[in-house]
């Protein structure tokens, strides 16, 4: 034993002095060495605890990490399933009513039997179309002759026959050429001294003073670009295989010089536009690539403005609704068939005579997107979708007998039975306080604007859809893709004034390309100005021989090149 400081511990061994693992044996140790050793256990042991407590922690964060990604995987599908819905509509909108059937009927095996089954093509024994005749465009005769025909077996020659076997082959040749232009000089035959020694002939006209491009340069441009939304680039290198080579700056400085030379057209058309009482109207986004003070972005918006008579284009850095009051304030009031957003709902509040007809082809798209969005739904959705396809054929039976007041009278008043009903069955589902949230919100947006939905009904003249304004787009956003907006505002509104003019001319049917180089000769003939009338350049003012001349294609009746 030791002394008074020591410890003595006891513990126990085998019989042949090997220890074990849990062996008992005695062991002396100091007050010191005792008081460290507890010290270093309790150390261990808060660390223990600590390691338990860490532990305990992780599990805890690692079970929030799990509901948190389980919670953001359960977002992600549902975003998924709404970009596949938004993605099927899309498909829709871009393949049309046909393929958007066979769609639904694939989302909707209730509407199976409903298939029609009428074969697609031409039916058999109907009339076909037959080729293409060509007859006025102008003739290049060729002539094919055999080199000395005879006999093969005596060596006797063939005599002529009288007449041809005919055929056609139709071809174009687009090619640049020069014109030289040689101006007479006389001289003075007689000796007074008042007069000229030397007299030349006057130049030509011309469209840009000192340019050296012609009339038909400029009308190929402008239709390629605003018509067909061909990139300026690609037409230059279109035009550089043709071995004509223009620089992108000789083609932005004449289109800069020729853009106040189509002004006075503008005023025309907003002039007759506001002289109108019905108005499709929708808008899109342009980019103009330009800085511009107090706008944030190069996203523009491209406005369109369709009566019966002219489709006007507005380029505007902001979608306010100070752009259709603008466009619209000037006229005596009427009707405005658009969409819903807000900013023609305050055109009608401050105008006061606008009344406004909203669109059953976005109304019916909403339904769509929710049978897309969520398929439970889909069944009830393309319920309202057939009910609105029935509000449209009741409407077109009615149109179709204006002319007789005892059907028309009767078809109205099946259209009139058709509404009420809609409006009873959407205010009696709006009642149920199980419907779910995304049927009730379309429902609750159709009940906000129901009376600008059936505007149609006591304006039989007003179309169910804004289906056309959305056509007219159909061209800018084309040029959009292809080119991707305007480098500059003035470009941006030369864009917006030839879209206007051009589907203008198209929609009194007159040959565009004819229209714009019959106006421009005509600006050349001004000295580079816009004619002192236009009364024979707007198809509203022509007179009727010039306008039936404007659509027809314009053909050089050149004469027959006989080949042979």
């Amino acid at each position: 034993m030791g002394s008074g400081s020591d410890i003595t511990c006891v513990g126990s061994s085998t019989s042949k002095g090997k220890l074990t693992p849990f062996a008992q044996v005695m062991v002396t140790v100091s007050k010191e060495e005792e008081i460290r050793l507890r010290a270093e256990a309790n150390y261990w042991k808060g660390q223990h605890r600590q390691a338990l407590a860490r532990l305990a922690q992780r599990e805890a964060d690692h079970r929030l990490a799990m509901t948190q990604a389980v919670e953001r995987e359960e977002a992600l599908r549902s975003e998924l399933a709404k970009a596949a819905g938004e993605i099927r509509d899309l498909r829709k909108r871009l393949f049309g009513r046909k393929s958007e059937r066979r769609s639904d009927t694939a989302k909707n095996p209730a509407l199976d039997d409903q298939k029609s089954a009428k074969p697609r093509g031409q039916k058999p024994g109907s009339a076909g179309h037959g080729r293409t005749l060509a007859s006025h465009l102008p003739a290049q005769i060729e002539t094919i002759e055999l080199d000395s025909p005879h006999c093969p077996d005596c060596g006797l020659g063939y005599a002529d026959f009288p007449g041809t076997q005919d055929s056609e082959v139709i071809e174009i040749d687009v090619k640049a050429y020069r014109r030289v232009i040689r101006r007479r000089r006389y001289r003075r035959s007689c000796q007074c001294s008042g007069t000229p020694g030397i007299l030349t002939a006057p130049p030509p006209a011309r469209l840009i003073p000192r340019g050296k491009y012609g009339v038909s340069i400029w009308v190929h441009l402008l239709l390629s670009k605003f018509s067909y939304g061909q990139p300026t680039h690609r037409l230059l290198r279109d035009w550089s295989d043709c071995e004509l080579r223009l620089s992108p700056g000789t083609v932005t400085g004449g289109l800069r010089t020729l853009a106040p030379l189509f002004k006075p057209l503008e005023e025309a058309l907003l002039c007759r536009l506001q002289s109108e009482n019905r108005w499709h109207a929708d808008e899109t986004r342009w980019m103009v690539f330009a800085e511009t003070e107090g706008k944030v972005g190069h996203r523009w918006y491209l406005w369109v403005f369709h009566c019966e008579s002219v489709i006007h284009f507005v380029l505007d850095p902001t979608r306010s609704a100070q752009v259709p009051i603008a466009e619209l304030s000037d006229t005596a009031g009427g009707v405005v068939i658009c969409d819903r957003y807000s900013g023609y709902k305050k055109l009608a509040r401050i105008l006061g005579n606008i009344l406004l007809a909203f669109c059953w082809a976005h109304q019916r798209r909403d339904f769509i997107e929710v049978a897309n969005a969520h398929p439970v739904l889909s069944a009830w959705a393309f319920s309202w979708v057939e009910r609105i396809g029935e509000l449209y054929h009741l409407n077109s039976l009615r149109l179709e007998v204006r002319a007789d007041p005892v059907q028309w009278a009767a078809r109205d008043h099946r259209l009139r039975q058709a509404i009420e009903q809609m409006a009873t069955e959407r205010a009696a589902e709006l009642a149920n306080r199980a419907l779910e949230v995304p049927a009730r919100k379309v429902l609750q947006s159709m009940q906000e604007h129901w009376s600008g939905l059936t505007v149609f009904v006591d304006h039989p003249d007003v179309p169910m859809d804004n289906n056309t304004a959305e056509r007219d787009q159909r061209t800018p956003v084309v040029a959009r893709k292809n080119f991707f907006g305007s480098g500059s505002q003035w470009a941006g509104a030369l864009a917006a004034l030839m879209f206007s003019l051009l589907m203008t001319m198209r929609l009194w049917g007159i040959n565009p390309r004819t229209w714009l180089t019959a106006y421009l000769e005509a600006c050349a003939a001004n000295g580079g100005q816009p004619p002192a009338s236009l009364r024979a350049f707007l198809p509203w003012t022509m007179e009727a021989d010039r306008l039936a001349r404007m659509r027809h294609v314009a053909v050089a009746q050149a004469e027959s090149i006989d080949s042979s």
